[in-house]
């Protein structure tokens, strides 16, 4: 995709709006987009440490953090290890750092970056003697900080907390997104456990406290079947750590309630009306979120909102009412999204979205051959990086699963 390409495409989109915003003054000036730069390859497949919005940069934007893999066309397991590791993007060169034994190909290991520490320490899951775990790694000194005996689902941008959930029950309820070996109780035959949830865990001592369980939310979710279980997943800080979202799922239909609880536990709201569901998600700012949900019960469109309010707005003027993940840019100014692959071609998209008057510019399509499916799918997973200037996204339109960015000017 060649630069001047898309400053056209650009063009012929603020023509289009041009049109409708002329009367309120509005120009809509989208940056230029490099082509591709595929930032990893070789014998083995390389996706992004983490799952998509989830900062995979260094301060200084030198690094990104990466797994890589030789495995293919399966679901990875505890005896499937996969190579944490960091890509220098002055070279290309892939740096590892670490093994971890807890990973899957949608979530990565959720490699995070500490903001104590921007530029050298990160945390990670693994799977040790039997049991999940988190770890601080140094990536520089590839020295272990802390080990704690809970997994990390989320983490504030300031670095001191993390959410914590249960992975073993993911991987009975929703196995793509749990973890090999079973290294929680994943308390298979408890329908609403009390006793599990939404732990929040201090980075500090490792302490971790249970502040909204499973079977607290019994009467704000679907009635779940006999024969069903429900799990939480999905989480995420709000930009200051005050506020959690996460998604209360349960099986065997995944019936989905969207929800967000205050860190102390506090102001537990569901998001939507009844029959809105709810799939992927970003905090705009402390207040505002976005979900992809089933806008109205008739339609699964980007949906912005501000907490506790019945104030939900499609987003995109139409052209994005599907399931994407979309993520804001740190300004607060654009939001990046992709599509799942399309039934014919099989083609993966990436739409940029100005958020002052929704114009909606397409960066990329990328072929997914067939072979990439259920369980080892590479969504494009596209996130921003620390300073809003590049995304990044994993994609398999080469024949393998690899890294890519693009640049923004």
């Amino acid at each position: 995709m060649k630069p001047i390409k898309i400053l056209i495409t650009g063009i012929i989109l603020f023509i289009s709006f041009s049109c409708v915003e002329k009367r309120k003054g509005i120009i809509v000036t989208f940056p230029e987009i490099s082509e591709p730069i595929q930032i990893t390859g070789g014998e083995y497949e390389h996706f992004f440490a983490s799952y998509y919005g989830i900062n995979s940069w260094s301060k200084s934007q030198r690094y990104v953090t990466v797994l890589q893999t030789d495995i293919k066309h399966k679901l990875p397991d505890e005896n499937d290890p996969a190579t944490l590791g960091l890509v220098d993007l002055t070279t290309n060169e892939f740096i590892p750092l670490a093994l971890t034994r807890a990973w899957n190909f949608q979530e990565g290991c959720m490699a995070h970056w500490l903001g104590s520490s921007p530029d050298s320490l990160i945390i990670y899951n693994d799977y040790r003697d039997g049991k999940y775990v988190s770890v601080i790694l140094n990536v520089h000194t590839k020295e272990e900080v802390k080990t704690f005996q809970h997994p990390v689902s989320a983490v504030t941008d300031d670095g001191t907390k993390a959410v914590s959930i249960n992975f073993s029950r993911l991987r009975i309820t929703r196995q793509d997104y749990g973890y090999g070996g079973e290294g929680q109780d994943a308390r298979a035959d408890v329908k609403l456990p009390a006793d599990d949830g939404i732990f929040l865990m201090d980075l500090e001592t490792g302490n971790a406290e249970l502040i909204v369980s499973i079977e607290q939310v019994k009467d704000m979710i679907p009635p779940v079947p006999e024969n069903g279980i429900e799990y939480f997943c999905h989480t995420r800080f709000s930009k200051n750590g005050t506020k959690i979202f996460w998604l209360a799922r349960a099986i065997p239909q995944r019936n989905t309630t969207a929800f967000t609880v205050n860190r102390d536990g506090t102001n537990l709201l569901r998001c939507f009306p009844d029959g809105w569901d709810g799939s992927h998600f970003d905090w705009l700012n402390d207040e505002e979120l976005m979900v992809t949900a089933n806008y109205e019960a008739k339609q699964y469109a980007h949906v912005l909102f501000t907490i506790g309010k019945q104030d939900y707005k499609r987003l995109g003027n139409g052209l994005l009412d599907y399931d994407g993940h979309g993520t804001f840019s740190p300004d607060g100014k654009w939001m990046i999204t992709d599509t799942y692959p399309s039934s014919g071609m099989r083609e993966q998209k990436l739409y940029l979205m100005d958020m002052e008057t929704e114009a909606v510019l397409p960066i990329g399509r990328f072929h997914q051959p067939a072979e990439y499916k259920n369980d080892w799918r590479c969504d494009l997973h596209c996130r921003w990086s620390t300073k809003g200037d590049m995304i990044g996204f994993n994609a398999t339109h080469t024949g393998s699963r690899q890294v890519y960015i693009v640049k923004m000017n």
